[in-house]
């Protein structure tokens, strides 16, 4: 039986997958026990791809838990779509934080390790130039 944040995890994949289509890109989700890419994107020639890591938090915590790669897993095709599903009064809505690998390396710092060992977490005021900044990837049309 899956976990609460099992789910919270799954829902953050499509919520994700959900949003990169709508920006235009064709959307694969892998399998759920792949390390690394939660989400495959190309574009419609096939000339610009990307993987998706995604992570996902369904509270008003200010800080995301990232795997312990985080650091040495840094390519300009490696993405991190974190997703922050938000509640008020009976209506969701998401922040979806849009960061280069290369960008979340330098800014994860080493999580509590009596719930979190050897993995990092980053907060969100270090990334939030990236809130809803799907226009990083380029046009998928173009």
């Amino acid at each position: 039986m899956a976990t609460k944040g099992q789910k919270t995890g799954m829902r953050g994949v499509y919520l994700a997958a959900a949003e990169l289509a709508r920006e235009g890109w064709i959307v694969s989700t892998t399998s759920r026990s792949a390390a690394g890419a939660d989400i495959l994107i190309t574009t419609d020639d096939c000339s610009r791809t990307y993987s998706i890591q995604v992570k996902t938090i369904a509270s008003g915590g200010p800080l995301f838990l990232l795997g312990k790669h985080v650091k040495n897993t840094k390519s300009p095709t490696h993405i991190y779509v974190l997703v922050h599903i938000k509640k008020k009064a009976e209506v969701e809505n998401f922040d979806y934080y849009v960061v280069p690998s290369r960008s979340i390396s330098t800014v994860a710092v080493p999580a509590n390790k009596k719930w979190a060992p050897n993995g990092f977490v980053v907060h969100k005021d270090k990334i939030a130039k990236y809130r809803s900044n799907w226009s990083q990837l380029g046009n998928p049309s173009a």
